[in-house]
C-alpha cells in the first residue's frame, strides 16, 4: 500500500496533489497529543470555547471561494455547489459555537438532598469523512464535538483530502489551540482502523458505506466505543395523482442528479402514482435531457464528473442493455463524465432498484393507491430521506409516518439543515447528527447527588 495519497481532478483526471498517507505510529502520536490539548480545552470557560469557535468561523468565511475552488479541483463538484459547502463549514462552527453556553445540566427534585447532572466531554473523537461531500460532512462531527469540549482528528477519504487540511491551517491561524484538531490523510485499512481500535479515541463518528460502517461498529463494540453512523440510502420521490405534477417532474431530476448522484439522500427511487406516470415521464424527461453537464468551474455547468474511475465503472455495471433508458448528455474524454440517466420499466426488485447506486440514475416505477406507495417505498434496506408530493395535507401526514426513514420532506426534496436532526433508520445508520442536540452527542451525562441531611 503507497504512503502517498494521489489526488486527481475528476474532472481531467490530471494529478492535483500527493500527500503523504498516515500510519498506525502517526495516529497514535496525534491521539495523545490530542488527549493533552483537550484536557486545556474541556478547562476554559465556556465563553472562551465559544469566542475562539468564533474566530474559526470567520476564517473559513474569509476562505470560503479559496476553498471552494479546492473542492472542486478534489471532489469534481459545481462551483456553486462548493460555495455552499464552505459556507457550510462557516454556519455549522457558528451554531456550533452558540451552543457552548447552553450545555447545560439539570437539577432534579430528589429527598433528602440534591441531584444536578453535569454534561462532560467524552475527550479525543473521531471522525472518519466521506469523499462525497468532503467538507460539510466532516464540520458535522468536528464543529459540535469541539463545541462540546472535545478534541477532534479527522480522517478525510483518500481521494479528498485538500480541503480537510486547509481547513486544519484555518482553525491554527484563528487560534483554536495546537493539536486540538489534527487531520491526518490515509488509507482506510491503516489510518482508518488505528483510529477505530485506539483505546484512547472515545468516539467515531463516520459517513460512507453500509459494508463499511459494518466493520467499524463491529470494531468499535469490541472496547464498547461510542459511534455514530451516517450510512447508504436508495431514498424515494412520491409522486400521487393529486399533486402539481409540473412542479413535482421539474424538482425531480436535481432531487437525485445534485452531486452528480453522489448523495446519500439521492431521490433515485421516483415512485408515480398510475394515473399521473404517463403525464409525469413526459414532463420529466425534457428536464432531464436539458441538465448542463461538464466543466465544474463553469457557473452554468448543474452537474460535473464522477470522483473516480471506479465509481465510474460501478455506476455502468448498473445500467444494463436490457433496460430501458432516458439519457442525458455528458462530456466525452478525459474525466469521469456518466450521463443524467432515467431507468423506465425495470421491476421493483432490480439491482438498479433497490442497490445504492451513488451515481446520476434514477428509477421510475409506477404504484397503485397510498398503501401500495408506502409498500414500496419502505421495500429497502436502507431509511435515510425521502419525498412526497400532495395536495392533501391529511395523506401528506400518514404517509410521513408511514415511511420508515429519518428525514423526509412534503412537496420540496429538503434533507439537510445543520439546525434539525439528521440521521437514518435500519441500514442507513446510527444516531443523529446536527440539530439542537448535536453537542450533547459528544458528551456524556454525570450524576451527582449532595446530600442536605448530614
Amino acid at each position: 500500500m503507497s504512503d502517498v495519497l494521489e489526488v486527481l481532478n475528476p474532472a481531467t483526471e490530471e494529478l492535483v496533489a500527493t500527500v503523504p498517507a498516515a500510519t498506525r505510529d502517526d495516529v497514535d502520536a496525534a491521539v495523545g497529543r490530542a488527549a493533552t490539548a483537550q484536557r486545556g480545552w474541556a478547562a476554559l470557560a465556556p465563553a472562551d470555547r465559544a469566542r475562539l469557535l468564533r474566530r474559526f468561523a470567520a476564517a473559513v468565511d474569509g476562505h470560503l471561494e479559496e476553498l471552494a475552488r479546492l473542492e472542486v479541483r478534489e471532489a469534481g463538484h459545481t462551483i456553486g455547489n462548493a460555495r455552499w459547502e464552505a459556507g457550510n463549514v462557516r454556519d455549522l462552527l457558528e451554531f456550533a459555537a452558540g451552543g457552548v453556553e447552553r450545555l447545560s445540566g439539570r437539577q432534579i427534585p430528589v429527598a433528602g438532598g440534591i441531584d444536578v447532572t453535569f454534561l462532560e466531554p467524552l475527550g479525543v473523537i473521531g471522525v472518519i469523512a466521506p469523499w462525497n461531500f468532503p467538507m460539510p460532512i466532516a464540520a458535522w462531527g468536528l464543529a459540535p464535538a469541539l463545541a462540546a469540549g472535545n478534541a477532534v482528528i479527522l480522517k478525510p477519504a483518500e481521494t479528498t483530502p485538500l480541503t480537510a487540511l486547509r481547513l486544519a491551517e484555518l482553525a491554527l491561524e484563528a487560534g483554536i489551540p495546537e493539536h486540538l484538531f489534527q487531520v491526518l490523510p490515509g488509507h482506510g485499512a491503516v489510518a482508518g482502523d488505528a483510529l477505530v481500535e485506539h483505546p484512547g479515541v472515545a468516539k467515531i463518528v463516520f459517513t460512507g458505506s453500509t459494508r463499511v460502517g459494518k466493520q467499524i461498529m463491529s470494531k468499535c463494540a469490541d472496547r464498547v466505543k461510542r459511534i455514530t453512523l451516517e450510512l447508504g440510502g436508495k431514498s424515494p420521490n412520491i409522486v400521487f395523482a393529486d399533486a402539481d405534477i409540473e412542479a413535482a417532474a421539474a424538482a425531480a431530476p436535481m432531487a437525485y442528479l445534485d452531486n452528480t448522484g453522489q448523495d446519500c439522500c439521492a431521490r433515485t427511487r421516483i415512485l408515480v402514482q398510475r394515473g399521473a406516470y404517463d403525464r409525469f415521464l413526459e414532463l420529466v424527461a425534457p428536464a432531464v435531457e436539458s441538465i448542463a453537464v461538464g466543466d465544474p468551474l463553469d457557473e452554468k455547468t448543474q452537474m460535473g464528473p464522477l470522483i473516480s474511475r471506479s465509481q465510474l465503472e460501478r455506476v455502468r455495471a448498473y445500467v444494463t442493455d436490457d433496460l430501458t433508458t432516458l439519457r442525458g448528455k455528458a462530456p466525452e474524454g478525459p474525466g469521469f463524465w456518466y450521463p443524467p440517466t432515467l431507468v423506465t420499466g425495470a421491476a421493483p426488485t432490480a439491482p438498479v432498484a433497490v442497490e445504492e447506486v451513488f451515481g446520476p440514475v434514477a428509477v421510475v416505477l409506477p404504484f397503485e393507491d397510498e398503501e401500495d406507495a408506502v409498500r414500496l417505498a419502505n421495500a429497502t434496506e436502507y431509511g435515510l430521506s425521502g419525498s412526497l408530493w400532495t395536495r392533501d395535507l391529511g395523506r401528506a401526514l400518514r404517509v410521513s409516518r408511514a415511511v420508515r426513514a429519518g428525514n423526509l420532506s412534503v412537496n420540496s426534496h429538503s434533507s439537510v439543515r445543520y439546525s434539525t436532526p439528521f440521521g437514518g433508520y435500519k441500514q442507513s445508520g446510527l444516531g443523529r447528527e446536527l440539530g439542537p442536540d448535536a453537542l450533547t452527542a459528544f458528551t456524556e451525562t454525570k450524576n451527582v447527588f449532595i446530600s442536605t441531611e448530614a
